[in-house]
């Protein structure tokens, strides 16, 4: 075990030197900004291997090639890591909505071969951009559909059709030299808390764990993913007492003894409310690396460098204090590093790649489901669009733009559009649209009380009323014209306007 100290800024023996420097390279931390700040060049310097992009630091695809060239300056092999699952969740399109639909809505089609070729344009366009690590895709089976924080990031309910959409996405992706990072293990589907707020508990046997949440892992294993994300989650009938990102036996004994999983094991963001809350972060960081975790997620909410370094001392300081095996630090670290070696080994995968930049349109319209109820009237004029807004999660953000209204009012000059919300969203819409036809916007309807009780009072006055379900379409189809879309990313508008005039 080390003993030697470490100085604050990372200097001291050579014992010193390597023990911070791991420390400092199992930190995946984000940044505010969208160029490289000063303090984090100066600590990609001193071991830190891998750094974040979140939807702060994205402006456009040539700011992001910039910013990363001015990273990969300091170390050409640098990780760079986004949270770029296409779909509701996109940094890449934070500002117009994502070009690809999501995975339920991919899942909806069941066409492995169309999700391969997203997942490839994708990593295309994230290697274009110097972007080297994607924390995708979710693999968590969809169980419980009320679920707040997974929903259409699942491809579905069924762990086999999970399975197979999960394999073909980490071989498209990967196969541009972008590694993927499939998430939130063991399974994240069946939970009905936001682990940004709490932490969840899964209450099911082993049997059923092993039968629904775990093959879509296996078969990322199989496919070769290149890491895989630990949910905070709490599951009883593999550890009662910790969650599975601070979980010796999820993460070390089933992970990486029964699955036989070599890859990079990264944690979902240590600042969330489930391991932040309870643990705190410092001690909370520690428990993930001794457990087994190797790469270290923080910095959603804004990251700077006091807390960079509050994270390295307190690694070097459990290791010092015997509480963290240095061995178990320096695997970590050396795991992280045989990612950023293979991410380097692969960069011209991407240049080889034929650019398919209609893939992703093409794909949300073959995910539409559109139900007609009798002979309705074609929409043929300017209509208003109504969307009924619910809050959004946070891993959804508030940022991107999503709905109908911007390619409608482009279609039908005329339109016009408002966003509702709350209990007399229904009247204040018949208000709003007067005598125009009404296109009502909704997203997982079967979630919010409101939102039902809104489409109620229109319907009933407005039976011509087209609805358009972009969330997870539970809810039984009604109004003149019901358009499925299974995601709200801006391509799944797109497809839903177009079906809107077709009628």
């Amino acid at each position: 075990m080390t003993t030697i100290a470490t100085t604050a800024s990372g200097s001291g023996s050579a014992a010193g030197d390597t023990l911070t420097r791991d420390a400092l390279a199992v930190l995946q931390p984000g940044f505010d900004g969208t160029t490289a700040p000063d303090w984090v060049r100066r600590r990609i310097g001193e071991g830190l291997a891998s750094v974040a992009l979140f939807g702060r630091n994205v402006v456009s695809e040539a700011q992001v090639t910039a910013l990363t060239a001015q990273l990969r300056a300091e170390q050409d092999d640098l990780l760079v890591a986004i949270d770029e699952e296409s779909g509701d969740v996109t940094r890449l399109d934070v500002r117009t909505g994502s070009s690809f639909p999501g995975n339920h809505a991919l899942g909806a089609v069941d066409d492995p071969g169309l999700t391969r070729a997203v997942a490839r344009e994708l990593g295309r366009r994230l290697a274009a951009c110097g972007v080297n690590f994607d924390w995708a895709p979710s693999a968590d089976v969809n169980a419980n559909p009320d679920n707040p924080v997974i929903g259409v990031r699942s491809f579905g309910a069924s762990p086999g059709l999970v399975a197979r959409h999960t394999a073909a996405w980490v071989e498209g992706l990967q196969s541009t030299g972008v590694a993927a990072c499939t998430k939130h293990f063991p399974g994240h589907g069946d939970t009905n808390v936001d682990s940004h707020h709490a932490v969840p508990r899964i209450d099911v046997d082993a049997d059923t764990l092993h039968e629904r949440e775990l093959p879509p892992f296996r078969a990322a294993i199989a496919a070769g993913t290149r890491a895989i994300m630990s949910a905070h989650i709490l599951v009883p009938a593999l550890d009662p007492d910790r969650p599975g990102t601070l979980s010796r036996r999820i993460l070390t004994e089933l992970l990486r003894g029964e699955l036989g999983y070599q890859g990079l094991i990264v944690t979902d963001g240590m600042e969330m409310r489930a391991i932040a809350g309870p643990y705190g972060l410092e001690h909370g960081v520690v428990l993930a690396i001794a457990a087994g975790a190797d790469a270290i997620c923080v910095g959603g909410g804004l990251c700077d460098e006091k807390t960079v370094l509050s994270l390295r001392d307190a690694l070097v300081t459990a290791v010092r204090s015997g509480e963290l095996p240095e061995e178990r630090l320096a695997d970590a670290a050396a795991r992280v590093r045989d990612l950023a070696a293979w991410t380097a080994a692969s960069r011209g995968h991407a240049e080889k790649t034929e650019p398919d930049p209609e893939v992703g349109l093409a794909a949300a319209r073959r995910a539409l489901t559109v139900t007609r109820a009798g002979a309705a009237a074609a929409v043929t004029g300017p209509v208003y669009v109504a969307q009924f807004n619910p809050a959004p999660n946070i891993a959804v953000g508030d940022q991107t733009p999503w709905g109908v209204a911007a390619e409608l009012e482009r279609l039908l000059p005329g339109t016009g559009s408002g966003s509702f919300t709350g209990d007399d969203a229904g009247a204040a819409v018949l208000a709003a649209a007067g005598g125009r036809r009404i296109v009502a916007v909704v997203r997982d309807e079967h979630r919010h009380d409101w939102m039902r009780s809104g489409l109620d009072t229109l319907l009933a006055a407005r039976p011509d009323t087209v609805v358009v379900e972009m969330g997870l379409p539970q809810a039984a189809p009604r109004g003149a014209l019901h358009i499925a879309t299974y995601g709200a990313a801006r391509v799944c508008g797109v497809a839903a306007a177009e079906a809107v005039l077709a009628g």
